[in-house]
């Protein structure tokens, strides 16, 4: 089994191909495992939807996610995400509204429980230390637990009552056989840890590790399709900063 995992693709399309042909060119993928925020910022949202549907996949909601289909309300987000999400809604038609709409909060297949912001707290908490994530090993019981929601790509695993936590590392397996583990594949569409290429991570569960990969595209691209609807301008320009 060979699952891509993605998360925080964010309306994103050239992003979400780049990230779909990097796995197929390092082994392929069986399915995709989708850790939510397909929508919000970007300018494509339904084809995001559409091009994953058209895969094996299994995913869970994220905020924006939520938010699209009026599951929680826009006051919870800052004016720009807003913004965004007020017009990523008109451009949802009705299948996609529904797909997003029955999304879970969080789920578990083949040993990992797949969650947004964390198992504890699917939609809202960021796990972005040590103590936060650590404090999460109590909430799930399969050995692996997959989130997003923070767009960092990192790893932490347990140690002495706390955590271990390092940034994940590119294109250098993380071995899965002895120790529990959070692992965060970092954001597709936008990704905030200072580098601007799509990010995401292949499992191989033959060798029992998960891979992080990264992807080129094509960026001003996407921001010009972003000009072009009138999305807020930080949020087109964040792209090339990969903040």
């Amino acid at each position: 089994m060979r699952a891509l995992i993605i998360s925080d693709v964010h309306g994103n399309l050239a992003a979400l191909r780049s990230v779909i042909a990097e796995a197929g060119s390092n082994g392929g993928f069986d399915q995709i495992w989708s850790l939510g925020d397909i929508v919000g910022y970007g300018p494509d949202p339904g084809a995001c939807i559409d091009l994953i549907r058209q895969y094996d996949h299994i995913g869970v909601a994220g905020n924006h996610d939520l938010a699209a289909v009026g599951g929680i309300g826009l006051e919870s987000f800052n004016t720009l995400a807003a913004d965004a999400l007020r017009w990523t809604t008109t451009q949802l038609d009705d299948d996609q509204l529904s797909y997003l709409r029955h999304l879970p909060l969080r789920l578990e297949t083949d040993g990992f429980t797949l969650a947004h912001g964390s198992p504890r707290d699917p939609v809202w908490e960021y796990l972005v230390s040590p103590s936060s994530a650590a404090a999460n090993f109590d909430y799930f019981t399969t050995p692996v637990c997959l989130v997003g929601h923070s767009h960092l790509p990192f790893v932490c695993k347990p140690k002495d009552g706390s955590g271990v936590f390092y940034i994940f590392p590119l294109r250098l397996p993380v071995t899965l056989k002895e120790e529990r583990a959070i692992i965060n594949p970092g954001s597709v569409g936008q990704p905030r840890d200072g580098v601007p290429t799509a990010s995401c991570a292949l499992y191989d569960s033959d060798a029992a590790a998960i891979t992080h990969l990264r992807a080129a595209y094509d960026i001003k691209a996407t921001q010009a399709r972003m000009r072009s609807f009138h999305l807020p301008e930080y949020l087109a320009a964040r792209l090339e900063m990969g903040r």
